[in-house]
């Protein structure tokens, strides 16, 4: 069933464990996404990038996928459709319209006070729908470069001005696989939960340790990213399915192999982020 991200978050913060976030890609992500997280009866959320929704197809196609396939595969984990780094009110618009349950408003790229008013018009908007809202301060730059939000306080006046319901701070994580050892500021981010007190999301959790993982979680991160694990899984079985087998033309059969080894990240995945939860 797809739900919105705020009751799920209910829990998780109480009993510390996060909600996995899984980018989609095509038809097979979204189908093995579902069935590996629901044999784990983990929680969800379906993240999909506006370049992702421009190769699907639309917002709705992406938005009747995700129905459909929760009904025929009879998926009974709680399912989060989102859309993740819109950075406009418009994108987030359209998503909202055509049935996510969540958006994510990136006006990181602008001044404090455009961030703010540009979140603020999409958290109006996704109230009336009730669509939960996720935002952003720092910035994630090239060749994992990024800038750190300025302090506790700024983020607690954030949250207060816009009324988004989570909030993901740059605290040193990057996109993509990081080129050299990651440098979270685990004290900054224990520092923005106190001050903030709604939920908080980290974006580049691939390539993160175990350990890193759980801290993270321990310091107040509820809902975790990830997209590159799954991603270099799938390239990686691909590349030895290809190399012993250079007659294969079936997409079908090339597939269908890798799939099963972002399954296995998924479940490895899953176990770090959410072991305490019990559905």
């Amino acid at each position: 069933m797809l739900v919105n991200s705020k009751e799920l978050f209910v829990s998780a913060q109480k009993k510390e464990y996060a909600i996995p976030a899984y980018n989609i890609n095509n038809l097979e992500w979204i189908k093995y996404i579902l069935q590996a997280c629901n044999e784990d009866n983990s929680p969800v959320i379906l993240a999909v990038t506006p370049l992702s929704i421009k190769y699907f197809g639309g917002y709705k196609i992406v938005s009747n996928l995700v129905k459909d396939l929760i009904e025929q595969l009879n998926i009974r984990i709680p399912v989060v459709l989102h859309l993740d780094h819109a950075k406009d009110f418009y994108s987030c618009k359209n998503a909202i319209d055509n049935g996510f349950t969540s958006v994510m408003i990136d006006a990181s790229y602008s001044s404090f006070d455009e961030n703010v008013f540009v979140t603020s018009k999409v958290v109006n908007y996704a109230k009336k729908y009730n669509v939960s809202v996720e935002a952003q301060l720092g910035s994630f730059g090239d060749d994992a470069n990024s800038y750190y939000c300025s302090n506790a306080d700024e983020c607690k006046e954030f949250v207060l001005s816009t009324g988004i319901d989570s909030l993901a701070p740059v605290v040193g994580n990057a996109h993509g696989l990081y080129k050299d050892e990651d440098q979270i500021d685990f004290v900054l981010l224990a520092d923005i939960c106190k001050a903030v007190k709604i939920p908080l999301v980290l974006h580049g959790a691939s390539g993160l340790d175990d350990n890193k993982l759980k801290t993270a979680i321990f310091c107040g991160v509820t809902k975790v990213n990830i997209s590159t694990d799954l991603m270099c899984a799938w390239a990686n079985s691909v590349r030895k399915y290809l190399e012993n087998d250079k007659d294969v033309y079936d997409p079908r059969k090339i597939i269908i192999p890798a799939m099963d080894c972002v399954k296995e990240v998924i479940h490895r995945k899953n176990k770090i982020i959410n072991s305490k939860n019990k559905l």
